[in-house]
């Protein structure tokens, strides 16, 4: 009985390794040169017939192409395109594996103020779900924790490691609060009027916000006597070295979040998803606040918006001069954050224009989140994270990824959908 057991453990342990992610690549040893490609380098430039030269996990040349610059293994890319690694801001990947299974959801602790909790300590660095993010060419992301009124603390990592030590490339580096909505809709499951009406308690959900910041200020003046977990996390917040990402929509709601921030004299502010940021635009400008837009596939908030008006707000809060990228939360968040590089070419075709787009998902994504001296464009001395694509990237139909690399590290491509698409692709040629 006892064998009997131990047999059924390791079949059970056999049927996981087959199925479990790619191994993580080894560290590069071998220099590298893309021949060919058009570079699209990520903050608007565009080189044609370029060189990209990398080693020991850094660029080393990016420009022209010139056989006196070239080393290591030659990739032949002519006729296609190289773009920096994209990066997924405002994302729970990792954090959750089946959305039907409790078991695997770990994005939202009980509590409603807690800007302790670490997202990074449950990001699972061996999610199925984030090896398909690398044949589309997203290679890190912001991994942001949901609910409460302060969710907790994001990091940043990459997306190819054994665990969330080898993965992060950014620790800790922004708290989440979720501002109040300043109008809300009745329940109509009770039988309330679900019509837009002003939230009674808005001003008091404010005053909470407003007065655990000055509580911690106070706190972290003091004696931190008892210690208290909530308020030493808000310590770089405080001193200015780690950002605070409010998730907020509305005009007014914009504005209040401005104004209470200001007169705690917190300025590291980047406001995530902001519908109505376009009507207060110049408030933002002035206070140097960017945004993290929300996909564009999705219907206007009110009757009296334009019906295309999400698609082309990237294209108006660019124009009025505002840093912007674009983030991943909402339905089905972690599975369509694949899908990144083609809501980006969304907003492209909507005015934006191709590379201003790209940098929607590029350098100013590393801006944003303050990775920008790492990755986020194709230029010397940063990291190797970028990809070869057939075609544009930003195009389901043509980004085609035949290369990845992560700080060097040449990647697998292959993964369990990628499998199926090959056994079920030949189905019927053998029949």
């Amino acid at each position: 009985m006892n064998k009997q057991i131990v047999y059924i453990v390791l079949s059970f342990l056999f049927i996981g390794n087959l199925s479990a992610q790619q191994t993580p690549a080894s560290k590069q040893t071998t220099d590298y040169s893309i021949v060919g490609a058009t570079a699209h380098i990520g903050d608007g430039t565009v080189i044609e017939n370029s060189l990209i030269v990398f080693s020991n996990g850094k660029i080393t040349y990016a420009g022209k192409a010139s056989t006196a610059s070239q080393k290591g293994t030659i990739i032949n890319a002519a006729g296609k395109h190289v773009y920096p690694g994209l990066i997924a801001a405002n994302t729970s990947l990792g954090l959750a594996e089946i959305d039907a299974v409790r078991a695997t959801r770990d994005f939202d602790e009980v509590g409603g103020y807690l800007p302790h909790i670490r997202s990074i300590i449950a990001y699972n660095a061996e999610s199925k779900v984030i090896e398909t993010m690398r044949p589309n060419g997203v290679l890190m992301g912001q991994i942001t924790p949901r609910g409460g009124t302060i969710s907790g603390t994001s990091s940043i990592v990459q997306f190819d490691a054994w665990n969330w030590e080898d993965a992060t490339i950014k620790l800790d580096d922004a708290i989440h609060i979720n501002w109040p909505q300043s109008f809300t809709r009745g329940r109509w499951w009770l039988g309330e009027d679900p019509a837009l009406k002003p939230n009674k308690n808005y001003m008091k959900s404010v005053n909470e916000i407003k007065d655990f910041f000055n509580n911690a200020k106070i706190y972290l003046n003091g004696k931190r006597m008892p210690k208290n977990l909530p308020f030493e996390a808000l310590n770089n917040v405080v001193n200015g070295t780690q950002k605070v990402f409010v998730h907020v929509s509305g005009k007014k709601s914009i504005v209040d979040v401005v104004n209470t921030f200001n007169s705690l004299k917190i300025k590291n502010i980047v406001l995530v998803k902001a519908d109505g940021a376009h009507k207060v635009a110049e408030l933002l400008k002035k206070n140097s606040i960017p945004i993290i837009i929300e996909r564009a596939h999705r219907l206007p908030n009110s009757e009296d918006e334009e019906y295309d008006l999400p698609y082309r707000t990237a294209k108006i809060l660019v124009d009025k001069g505002i840093l912007v990228g674009l983030g991943m939360d909402g339905s089905m968040e972690r599975m369509s954050t694949r899908n990144l590089p083609f809501y980006a070419g969304t907003y492209a075709a909507y005015g934006l224009g191709k590379e201003e787009a790209l940098k929607l998902i590029t350098s100013n994504n590393a801006k944003i989140l303050g990775i920008n001296n790492k990755v986020g464009t194709l230029e010397v001395g940063k990291d190797a994270t970028l990809f070869i694509s057939e075609g544009d990237a930003l195009d389901m139909r043509t980004n085609i990824v035949s290369n990845a690399f992560i700080q060097g590290r040449k990647l697998s491509l292959e993964t369990h959908q990628t499998k199926l698409w090959k056994r079920y692709s030949t189905k019927y040629k053998n029949q």
